[in-house]
This record gives C-alpha cells, structure tokens and sequence, in this order.
C-alpha cells in the first residue's frame, strides 16, 4: 500500500474511535434542511471603502471595521446610498437606470427586447443591443442613436453567436459582444455572421402541436460565425474595421482595450487553435501590427477573463500569463511585445493577479505551490527575484480581497477537516484578528462523517493523483462497502480540493454506508499543462486510464466492493460515466450520466478541436473516445437522464446511445426531462425528480435496499 495513503488511513481510524460520546445529525437535518448548529455563516465581505477601512455584514448590520485599530462601527444605510453609483438593467425587455434607491428611470418603450445595457466608463451613455443591432444613449440628453443597421437573424452586431458565448466569451457575457473604450468615446465590436452555420433543430413538446427551435450551432468540422472587429468613434459615429480577412477559418478572443485607450489588441488564433496571437489595431485605420505570438504542439487557451493581460501604468510594459512551459508563470514584457523575464517559475501554477504595485516594484497573485489542491497568496518582485508566500498554514485559502494599497487582505481559509475561517492580515503575513468561523455550537458533540485526502500513484509513475474519500461514518475496514463517484473530469477542471465542504445529502450517504469519493486525472489541472497536454487528441483514455487505477486502489486498500462501483457526473462527467460503463466497463459496474456527450463529433467546434483536432485530421481518435464505438462492451448498470430541449449537449447524444445500447440488446434506464435545457429548473418538480431517481438507482444497486424516505 501507498505509505502516504496508509497515513491517511490511520489518521481516520483514530479519529472516528473517538465519536463515541457524539449524535448523529437527523435525517429531518440531512435531508429536509432543517435547522442545525454544525456549521454557522460567516460574515460578509461588503467592501473596501480606502487603504484601511472596510465593510463587513454580520447578522443583517453592516459595519465599518478599521484594519489599523480594529475599531468598528455602524455603517449607516444612509451612507451606503450616497455612495452608489448608476446601474442599468432590463425590464420586460426595456432599459432602466437606477441610482441604487427605489426609484429608477425608463430609457427605452420599444416592441423589441433591448439586451445587455452597458454603461461607458464615465456613466453619461449606455449602450445596448436590439434586434442584433448596437445602440447607445445619451445620458444627459436622452437622446438614442443606432450605430448599425445591417442586423439580422444570421448577422449579429454586439451579440454573440452560440459558439461564441460557450466557449469564447464565457457564460458571464451573458452573449453581450462589445465593450467600451476606458475614455468612454470609441466602442469595439464583434460582428457575427453566421449564415453559414448549421442548424440544429430544438424540438418542445408543449401545446397541441409542439415547436421548433432552430439553433446555429456549429458541430466538429462545420463552418464557423465569419466574424468582423469593428471599433465605433462616438464623435462621428464612423466605424473602422480592423485588418483581417472575415472569410478566414479563425477565433477571435476577448480584446483588450490599452489604458491610454489609444489602441485596441485582439487576441486571434487560427482555427487549429495551437497558436495565440495578439495584435495591436490602429485606430484611425483599422491596419494591425503583430505585438506576441505564443505556439504550443498542443492547443493555447483563449482568455475569456480579460486577465491574461495586465498593463503596466508606467506605458511601456504589460504582464502577461502563460502556460507554455508546462506551468501557468507571469512574465514581464515591454509592450513592443518583447519578453524581458520570468517573474514567476517553477514547478506550480499561477492561478489569478490580484493587484501590481508599480511603486514598488512588485505585484499579488494567487497560485496552487504549497500543495495543488490549496490556493495561497504570494507577493512578488516585478523582476522576478523575489517571492514570498503571505497566507499561512495547511490550509487552502479562498475568497482573498485585498485593501486598495495591498496593506491588508481578508482571507477565508479551511481544510477537508476543519471549517472556514475569516481573518484580517497584513501584507507580512502576519494574521491581526480571526473576523468569523462557520464552527457551529455543535460541531465539536456531532458524529460527521471524516474526509480524507490522499494521493494514489498513477500506473506509469508519473503523477500522484489526488483522492478526496468521505468514509462511512461507521467505517470498518473489514467489511466491503458502495463506492460512489462523483465527477466532472474535463480538462483543466479539476475537483479534488483541500477545503471544508459540509453537504448534508453526502452526510446522509455516509450514515448509509457509502464510500463517497471524488478524484481527478493527469490532466485536471493539477499538473499544470505538462500534464493537460497527454489529453491531446485522445478524450477518455486517459481520464479512464489514472480512474480506473485509483478504483483498483480501492477496491484493494479501502474496503471498496467490486461489485458496486458507481460513477456519477453530469455533462463531460456524463460523458466520462456513459464511457467508463463501456470502455472501463471492467472495472466500473454502476453509473448516472446527465446531459452526456456520447460522441465528440456531436458537439461544438471550438471546444472539442481545441482538444480532438479537427475530424478530418484525427478520425482514430474520434472513434476511439466515442462512446458509441464501445458499446459492446457495455455489461453494468447505466441510468441516462437528458433534458429534451438541451441546447449544449443536444439529446440527439443519448438517444445516439440509446439506440446503440437497444441494437446490442442491453439492458439500461433512461429518462428525459420535457423542456430540459442543460440542467433543469424546479418549475415543473424535475429537479426534485431527478435528484430522488438517482437516490433509488443508489438504493436499489448499491445499497440494495429500498428508498424509505417519505
């Protein structure tokens, strides 16, 4: 056995012998939500208000807290309204803008839906989008003006197409594709046009006759949005295009604004996606000058977060975050675009810049060193010779805000086994006070199941992937017990963190008697790229290759039963679960898979080619991380769930899989959610519907026993 795993191992036994004069949780606690005093809230950041004073909401009362002389005093409602500043929102489909008290003012009464209202920088326009064109309004004398006019179904101006919110824009973007220059007179844009991408059909099923949603979404190797940058001078209302060829197979990423506001860069890799590029756009002309260029033999990353880039005040450099090594570092670069040197290196990764002090040469940031599976704040030197780590402990440290000038921060901190603390530090290190701790009254008098945290060594040597188990709490390891698994898996996305995580529904499962346990591969994140990079071109083997060496581990040190190894995940963790119940079907017998890709030339192109290439150049590893291509394989237990209007991972993937699953005769469960996108509401009760079928597929083949719980 792992002598690093026989540690843990001994540490639980320990611990759970001294649970004897401890009570359980009840059931109406674990599984009702009601009231217990385990675990407690912790205050609330509001703020930093300067340098030294900040906001902290505790039991519903604000209060201002000096970091200095820990004094604290009430913050008066009062203040909080003078303090705010304008917002704007949508309202059955018409621009408001607010001032942060009751009342607000309507800008716009039209037939139309207005989307994604965006105040300039100085707060005197707002800009949005209508029927796929940009508008904007003048504040002061509200006043509208329309910036384009060649809006349409197919062509999209300020709004992004489908594949472009996914997976380049991020979620967050809410589809909002423009963005305002700092001085608030220019605004950048995408234009989309997206004639030639498919369609694909999103069938509902209610009312009498049904209805079509038609969808372009652009499936590995289809066409992609031809897409245009456009910057609009307000003064004139002129548009320049930047110096690129829309007819080009291409992705533009989030732009970046300089902070003179004297010129645009745009990040642009081709279709490939092994190369990043950044231009710079003049713009009075629209022409381009090459600033860097980044290729990796794998893929390069787009930086959806607009963080990839941090300019330097003093005009003449810029930060800029790389994986290339094989580890996420931060490098120093004049803003010709040529490198100067490494600010950060090693064998860890950089996780977020979170302030640059130019004054004194240097900056903060957050990165996974100590251990990957804990983030700690790091100070460094801008000339990269010095750095020092400001948090403290075995702990990962979450939720860091630091004061203005950097001389304090708050952080929250925890372990898999103790729960979150809240304190003020200063920028030694040093920790001033502890502001909270979500310890409930009880805590230390409740039998609550133990986490443990280890690592098992993948099969050829190379890494040590990371395990987090929650053991029965009657745990003997004499006896064989359930294992559940409960993933995600994608690349970068990994879910084994050293953090408190205090969920009732898992508590309950432990008093059931399973072994709950999530792990992650080589290519989770906690490698760094080096490790990502093995995923190329081939999803699923070896994700399936480093699980399945964690399952044997358990199955042959922790008490695991062989006959009931379950996986559990949603989306790629769906897909994962539907190709271990096929592909690892050897070694894992019971699975949940929601919303599954099935197979990767099913889903979008700029998701999957970043990691499969494009079909025509890596056909073999298409059909080798398709699902469908190993169906006979397939002897355990699969339950299916699916959402019918899935506009992510369409439908069309599990009744794929279905219809493969039915031709070889195999015995499986499906269910579909009517009017299901990726995830489903509660409107209709599926929510509560799906959560209580995967307890009686849990109860039925892996407790084997029936669901009691009315």
């Amino acid at each position: 056995m792992n002598r690093i795993c026989c540690l843990f191992l001994a540490g639980f036994f320990c611990i759970t012998q001294s649970n004897a004069q401890q009570v359980l949780l009840t059931r109406e606690q674990m599984l009702e939500g009601a009231p217990q005093l385990v675990t407690q809230p912790l205050p609330v950041f509001a703020g930093w208000l300067d340098d030294y004073h900040f906001l902290l909401t505790k039991q519903s009362v604000t209060y201002r807290i000096n970091a200095k002389t820990l004094k604290q005093e009430r913050y008066e409602e009062a203040e909080e309204k003078a303090s705010a500043t304008a917002e704007v929102f949508v309202s059955n489909g018409d621009v408001y803008l607010s001032y942060g008290d009751a009342t607000s003012r309507r800008l716009t009464q039209t037939v139309a839906t207005e989307r994604n209202p965006t105040l300039s920088p100085d707060q005197k326009w707002v800009a949005f989008t209508r029927e796929n064109n940009l508008f904007i309004i003048n504040l002061l004398t509200n006043t509208e003006s329309q910036l384009t006019f060649d809006g349409s179904t197919t062509v999209l101006n300020g709004y992004a197409s489908w594949v472009y919110y996914e997976e380049i824009l991020g979620r967050p973007s809410n589809y909002r594709s423009f963005w305002w220059s700092p001085d608030s007179k220019r605004i950048a844009f995408m234009r989309m046009d997206e004639s030639k991408v498919p369609l694909f059909p999103i069938v509902s099923e209610a009312g009498v006759h049904g209805a079509v949603e038609e969808t372009r979404y652009p499936k590995a190797g289809d066409p992609n949005p031809e897409v245009k940058i456009g910057v609009i001078n307000l003064e004139d209302r002129s548009t320049v295009w930047a110096d690129f060829d829309a007819k080009t197979d291409q992705y533009f990423g989030l732009p970046y604004w300089t902070p003179q506001s004297d010129a645009l860069w745009i990040q642009w890799m081709p279709r490939s996606q092994d190369s990043l590029l950044i231009y710079q756009m003049t713009l009075n002309d629209g022409s381009k000058k090459e600033i860097f260029r980044e290729t990796q033999k794998t893929w390069v990353d787009l930086d959806d977060q607009g963080e990839r880039i941090h300019f330097l005040k003093d005009k003449l450099h810029f930060i800029y975050k790389s994986d290339e090594s094989g580890r996420k570092h931060l490098y120093l670069h004049e803003m010709t675009g040529r490198r100067k040197h490494a600010i950060t290196e090693g064998d860890y990764d950089v996780a977020e810049v979170l302030h640059i002090d130019e004054r004194k040469k240097c900056l903060y940031f957050t990165a996974r060193k100590e251990n990957s599976t804990r983030y700690d704040l790091y100070k460094a030197t801008l000339d990269g010779k010095q750095l020092q780590r400001l948090t403290f402990g075995n702990y990962t440290h979450e939720d860091i805000h630091l004061s203005p000038d950097a001389s304090y921060f708050l952080t929250t901190y925890s372990n898999v086994a103790e729960p979150e603390v809240m304190a003020l530090v200063n920028n030694k290190g040093k920790k001033i006070i502890e502001l909270g701790s979500a310890k409930g009254s009880v805590f230390d008098n409740t039998i609550i199941a133990r986490t443990s945290l280890l690592r098992v060594r993948s099969e050829d040597g190379k890494y040590a992937l990371p395990v987090r188990i929650l053991w029965p709490v009657s745990y003997d390891k004499a006896k064989k017990y359930p294992l559940l698994i409960n993933i995600y898996g994608g690349p970068n996305a990994g879910t084994v963190y050293d953090g408190w995580d205090f969920n009732r529904m898992q508590q309950w499962w432990a008093t059931e008697g399973l072994i709950q346990v999530s792990m992650d591969h080589r290519g989770s994140g906690h490698f760094g790229k080096a490790g990502m990079n093995e995923l190329h071109r081939n999803l699923g083997y070896w994700e399936m290759k480093d699980w399945t060496t964690i399952v044997k581990w358990l199955i042959d040190s922790a008490g695991v039963d062989p006959e009931r190894v379950c996986i559990n995940g949603f989306s790629y963790g769906g897909y994962l679960t539907c190709y271990a119940l096929t592909y690892g079907a050897d070694v894992f017998t019971h699975g949940m898979a929601g919303g599954s890709v099935t197979d990767w030339l099913l889903y979008d192109t700029h998701y999957t080619e970043r990691y499969m290439d494009h079909p025509l150049e890596n056909p073999e590893g298409y059909r080798n991380a398709s699902v469908l291509t190993h169906v006979s394989n397939y002897k355990g237990m699969l339950r299916l769930y699916h959402g019918t209007m899935d506009d992510n991972v369409h439908l069309q993937n599990s009744l794929q899989l279905a219809k493969k699953l039915q031709e070889q005769q195999k015995h499986f469960e499906l269910m579909l959610y009517p009017g299901g996108r990726h995830g489903w509401r509660n409107l209709y009760g599926q929510d509560t519907h799906s959560k209580q079928e995967n307890m009686r597929f849990i109860y039925h083949y892996l407790l084997r026993k029936s669901m009691q719980l009315d």
